[in-house]
């Protein structure tokens, strides 16, 4: 079989979440690039009925692209090929299906008013076969209007979504992206992403537009206590716990850092339809106005931030939108103790992310993501470029990409004292098969290469808490991590592969202090 056809076989039965490509993404947030390295992007091409490899997706190809964003064991919400966000996975397991109503637009003002959501048109598969279509999807967005034309690109971990529409004076293009410099797994796994919306005016006049950013709050459970709070810049959706359900309390924020930027805490409380509603109406009229947060009564079902914005002819803005989440405690234990087990205090308890010891709330999470966010996207940038400044064929280089965003997907977990712990895989709500299972992340190369010190934790973990007195591994580790009952057979290929991998582990650090410290 010819090299080629070989490597675009292999390439594609390696699955991911995201479906990507790889052409450089353009700098949106801050001016152009100064540099941009790697192959030159195809455009969205089709050979013998398939698209491309390394070129962009559009038209079909784009009804199932899912872009993860968030830290590493940090939760995840994904970039639709379309701008759309959805698999909102927030609460430390995933939530595949989760597409509460969220939602940018932007309203042009002037004798020829338009106003559309930031996406392109809504993929077939969620309006006619999903659930709830049948009673037309209530408590969704889809029918309100998008922009006509969409495509998609990626450079990860940045990936771009492109808008066109022949009644809209604006082009969009939308870069979404999440800290991600190899090295520094601190700051690859916060709880946060960001959405770069940059407006270029086609026209031969001025724009007046107003921005907007609009969700229900999607962080509420159940009855639980519910509010929409205020942060600088933005607003925070808060879903409070309830007596037998601590675990349950979470928060989002959503900022920008605009001047004149408006937040409307209070959207009208109301039955059926009508929160969304009229919050469309602000829209469709470029409001752009301050709501106090309630302070009686039932709460606000939602929030929107404005920011206006002044465009000459030909000229750029770019609007950052930063997200962040907080949601610190779980009821996830998994794993049998030992008979006579006498857990310290970071055992005996359930699962705690990582974040949750760095910061106390989402007001932490959300300031550090503002403070911090040039040169955590400058680093990720410097990456992304060296990463794709390479000679290897289009297939491979979509492929590795793919498969690094599950590094950004629930399947990847890290408790408060930073170690690693992960699923085999997601299904649709919950993690499937649990403990770093030793013969299945045998196979992964890529955070061993791009964060060793976390690769190094999985070491300790399984010739430590993991294995016996006897030089038995277990496997499959428990969550939080501590000793395990050894009540089943080793597995072979693990256990041998683990060997290698301490082998590996030593050779990428050198520190042979850490080896014989096993």
């Amino acid at each position: 079989m010819p090299r080629r056809k070989f490597l675009g076989l292999s390439a594609a039965t390696m699955g991911a979440l995201g479906a990507l490509g790889a052409a450089p993404a353009e700098e949106s947030g801050h001016g152009p690039d100064q540099h941009r390295s790697g192959p030159r992007p195809a455009r969205a091409s089709i050979r013998h009925g398939r698209r491309a490899y390394h070129s962009e997706y559009a038209g079909e190809y784009l009804n199932q692209v899912a872009f993860p964003l968030g830290g590493i064991g940090a939760g995840m919400i994904c970039l639709e090929g379309t701008g759309a966000l959805s698999h909102v996975s927030l609460r430390n397991h995933p939530d595949v299906f989760n597409e509460p109503c969220v939602f940018a637009a932007i309203s042009v003002k002037g004798k020829r008013p338009a106003a559309r959501v930031l996406e392109g048109p809504v993929p077939g598969r969620k309006l006619f076969g999903a659930a709830g279509t049948g009673n037309g999807a209530g408590g969704t967005s889809y029918g309100l209007p998008r922009f006509a034309n969409a495509t998609f690109r990626t450079h990860f971990p940045f990936g771009v979504v492109a808008l066109a529409d022949p009644q809209v004076p604006l082009s969009v293009e939308i870069t979404g992206w999440s800290p991600f410099e190899p090295g520094d797994a601190d700051n690859s796994s916060l709880p946060a992403a960001a959405l770069e919306y940059r407006f270029t005016n086609r026209s031969k006049g001025p724009v007046e537009a107003v921005f907007s950013f609009n969700a229900r709050n999607f962080m509420a459970a159940g009855d639980n206590p519910q509010a929409v709070r205020p942060v600088e810049g933005g607003f925070i959706l808060w879903g409070g716990g309830s007596k037998l359900k601590q675990a349950e309390e979470a928060a989002f924020s959503a900022t920008v850092s605009e001047p004149g930027t408006k937040v409307n805490h209070a959207w009208f409380r109301g039955g059926w339809w009508d929160a969304l509603t009229l919050a469309w109406k602000d829209v469709t009229e470029g409001a752009c106005h301050d709501r106090a947060p309630l302070t009686e009564g039932a709460p606000s079902p939602g929030a929107s931030l404005f920011v206006p914005l002044q465009l000459a002819a030909g000229a750029s803005k770019t609007v950052v939108l930063r997200l962040a989440w907080f949601s610190g405690q779980t009821n996830l234990r998994v794993g049998k103790d030992l008979a006579d087990f006498k857990p310290e205090p970071d055992q005996a308890g359930k699962y705690r992310p990582w974040y949750a010891k760095r910061f106390t709330d989402i007001n932490g999470v959300t300031f550090y993501w503002r403070d911090h966010y040039d040169d955590l996207r400058q680093k990720s940038r410097r990456f992304s470029d060296c990463f794709y400044d390479s000679t290897l064929p289009p297939e491979v280089i979509e492929a590795v990409a793919a498969n690094l965003t599950i590094l950004k997907s629930p399947t990847v977990m890290r408790q408060t004292d930073g170690r690693l712990w992960s699923w085999e895989g997601c299904s649709d709500n919950a993690g499937c098969c649990h403990g770093s299972c030793t013969h299945v992340w045998n196979y992964a190369q890529a955070i061993p290469h791009l964060f060793p010190s976390l690769e190094r934790t999985l070491r300790e973990t399984e010739f430590g808490p993991s294995q016996n007195e006897a030089g038995h591994q277990q496997f499959r580790s428990s969550l939080p991590i501590r000793p395990v009952a050894h009540d089943f057979h080793a597995a072979a290929d693990g256990q041998l592969g683990g060997i290698m991998k301490v082998y590996r582990e030593w050779r990428i650090s050198g520190d042979t202090a850490w080896l014989r410290g096993l």
